[in-house]
């Protein structure tokens, strides 16, 4: 009797230091590496089967890699534009922790929202929304044309009013 999960295990043993050094340079160091690869691996798991064709498996896991990459960013911006909010506030206006807590977990249901975006619209978005650029300087930075831009502004705002009838 064969084991179901045979190639996703000889895919982990084959390829996880192969991941783990890929992850170290994209962060720019090891101390989460071992972690995101994890992730990629769980990710993988999420469809077994496709493990059994795979004719290039590290491709396919950059792949995986690349989109919890972009997540791990787009957290990160996220956390970086509530916490320079926080410290923005006066001190009269000290947030209580219930406060915080609130903010921060419609930051973080916002961020899932803009997961069902496509990675470069939910990039202009967020370029726009919390690093506060122009549609001009995102299209410079992109390399996208204006009315691609005003597009995928247009989406993130039709998903954040969404999110504010929810």
């Amino acid at each position: 009797m064969s084991n179901p999960l045979q190639p996703l295990q000889l895919l982990c043993e084959n390829h996880y230091e192969w991941l783990c050094q890929w992850w170290r340079h994209r962060l720019g160091h090891g101390d989460e590496a071992s972690d995101f690869a994890h992730d990629t691996f769980l990710r993988v798991l999420r469809n077994p089967e496709e493990v059994r064709t795979l004719r290039q498996p590290r491709a396919y896991l950059t792949t995986i890699a690349r989109g919890l990459l972009n997540d791990h960013w787009r957290r990160r911006s996220l956390e970086r534009a509530w916490l320079e909010a926080m410290a923005a506030l006066p001190p009269e206006l000290e947030a209580s922790p219930d406060m915080l807590l609130g903010v921060q977990q419609a930051l973080q249901q916002l961020d899932r929202m803009l997961g069902n975006l496509a990675p470069q619209a939910r990039e202009v978005f967020v370029l726009s929304q919390l690093e506060g650029l122009t549609y001009v300087e995102i299209a410079a930075r992109t390399g996208l044309s204006d009315r691609t831009v005003k597009r995928y502004m247009a989406q993130g705002f039709e998903i954040c009013l969404t999110m504010l009838e929810a």
